[in-house]
């Protein structure tokens, strides 16, 4: 018992003597902690930086989304296994996303510097296409492909997408951002569908100075990366195949390497009433070889441009908050600029037929940038179009938006003969040359509606019909070989105009 008592004193006493010596090693006056100041310079939800004169603002949002007869998220079945309309189509694909930004402002003797990121974290379900010997294939958005179910754990794909990366300084703007060319609603003028009749909303690499000239008028000027964001085909008819010919591919997409970016000049007026919006661009065809090397030649470049009108009108009559907005534009070898690049640039939808002998009905449509064929030079394709909607707000809680896009397809005289010498040969057109016409119309038109019952927090329904509008004579027949994957067998089929129905649900928590 002493010898515990004695022990338990010294340990004491070594505590003692240690809090002492540390006291003694410690700061007169504690450093103050620096907390998170609120930025009121660039609106809500912006802090300083710790230790910085910059400011930050983190955001974001994360979607739950069911896209109801169709294999594509937001996109009618009008291609693919989806427009096959058989046990191949998807009753319904599903879509998590978590989007997450960032970003930075900091005042200079320059003005503003700000930088902008944005990443989404995509989880979206596939779908199965035919293998062609009575097993199918699963094909996932993250890539993943297994026979059947031979690999269980790839019930999805996962996909991590950039969407925007960009800095901007005195004026310019270097990185991933919306196109100057696009309306700031892009193709979603008051809704989720894809709708056909103006350019894109998602960003693209693009090098731009903006000049503002005050009282909500700005004027850009940008070059920005082509590939695939602003090109659609460049076909090479002469490589045509029945197989593809019956996808409404009419040709060998023959891109080559990138030769010049686009060239963007817009014009923008911003005021309370809405916005008005003009835009141009220009864009090189740069097509590879007629053959399999560079000694068999290849068509020289041709530009092609773009122009397009944009024109928003708020708080209408209607009612607080509501909206029209309307864009249209023309093109002529610059297809993209039409059919934005989350469009399909083929259609081939089925469906029934009332022709004797055929086994069913098919329409088919193809959009290219331009077509040529073995030592001949490329032949620009035109587009046109338009898109719109009225967006009306019932109450703070609910609104809805009636919406609609149409985008036309016309090839010239040259490029018909081009593609039509390869359907009567390929896939056997039973109306010969005389009813061959690859021009086709596509368009969308739909309802949405919208319950937000807290803020940040919504709900959507949206309804949507297409049509594929092909003008190849009335009662023309094709000859189209197997297409295994979509379990389409060879037989004989009407080309004829087609419709679609899509519906989409989802959930959205902004933050």
């Amino acid at each position: 018992m002493k010898m515990a008592k004695s022990l338990l004193l010294g340990s004491a006493a070594g505590l003692i003597a240690l809090s002492e010596v540390q006291g003694a090693d410690l700061p007169l006056k504690a450093k103050a902690v620096e907390y998170v100041r609120t930025c009121t310079l660039y609106g809500p939800g912006f802090f300083y930086i710790p230790g910085a004169d910059t400011c930050i603002k983190l955001g974001g949002y994360a979607r739950a989304w069911l896209e109801v007869n169709s294999n594509s998220m937001g996109a009618n079945p009008d291609f693919g296994a989806g427009g096959a309309a058989n046990r191949l189509g998807n009753a319904y694909t599903w879509r998590s996303r978590e989007a997450m930004s960032i970003d930075t402002r900091t005042a200079t003797e320059y003005g503003l510097v700000r930088t902008f990121g944005e990443i989404y974290f995509n989880w979206t379900s596939g779908g199965y296409s035919g293998a062609g010997n009575g097993s199918t294939i699963y094909q996932s958005i993250g890539g993943v492909s297994a026979p059947n179910n031979a690999n269980p754990g790839a019930v999805a794909g996962g996909t991590v997408w950039v969407m925007n990366a960009f800095i901007q300084f005195a004026g310019f703007t270097f990185g991933k951002a919306i196109s100057q060319f696009s309306a700031p609603w892009g193709e979603y003028p008051g809704n989720y569908v894809e709708l056909p009749g103006g350019s894109a909303w998602d960003p693209v690499n693009q090098f731009t100075y903006t000049a503002d000239f005050g009282q909500g008028i700005t004027a850009s000027f940008s070059a920005q990366d082509q590939v695939q964001h602003d090109t659609t085909n460049v076909w090479n008819v002469s490589a045509a195949t029945a197989a593809g010919l019956a996808t409404g591919t009419y040709g060998g997409n023959d891109i080559a390497g990138t030769a010049a970016p686009d060239f963007i000049a817009m014009l923008r007026v911003d005021q309370k009433w809405g916005l008005f919006q003009a835009s141009v661009a220009a864009h090189d065809n740069h097509a590879a070889y007629y053959g399999a090397s560079e000694l068999t030649g290849h068509p020289n470049d041709k530009w092609g441009w773009a122009g397009q009108l944009a024109l928003s009108i708020k708080n209408i009559p209607t009612g607080v908050g509501d909206s029209i907005n309307i864009t249209g534009v023309y093109a002529n070898g610059a297809s993209r600029y039409t059919f934005n690049d989350y469009l399909s640039s083929t259609f081939a939808r089925y469906g029934r037929t009332s022709s004797a002998g055929a086994y069913q009905s098919v329409g088919l449509g193809g959009i290219s940038d331009s077509v040529f064929i073995a030592g001949a030079g490329q032949e620009l394709t035109t587009t046109y179009g338009f898109n719109g909607a009225f967006n009306h707000n019932w109450d703070p809680y609910w609104s809805s938006s009636v919406f609609g896009g149409l985008g036309a397809v016309r090839y010239n005289a040259a490029a018909k003969g081009y593609i039509c010498n390869a359907f009567v040969t390929g896939v056997a057109l039973s109306t010969g040359i005389a009813g061959c016409n690859p021009d086709f119309n596509y368009a969308v038109v739909g309802t949405k509606t919208a319950w937000t019952p807290v803020k940040n927090l919504t709900f959507v329904a949206e309804l949507d019909y297409s049509i594929v509008d092909q003008k190849y004579a009335s009662g023309s027949t094709v000859t189209l070989p197997l297409q295994a994957g979509i379990g389409k067998p060879p037989a004989l089929y009407e080309l004829k105009d087609q419709r679609s129905i899509g519906f989409q649900l989802l959930v959205q928590r902004n933050f």
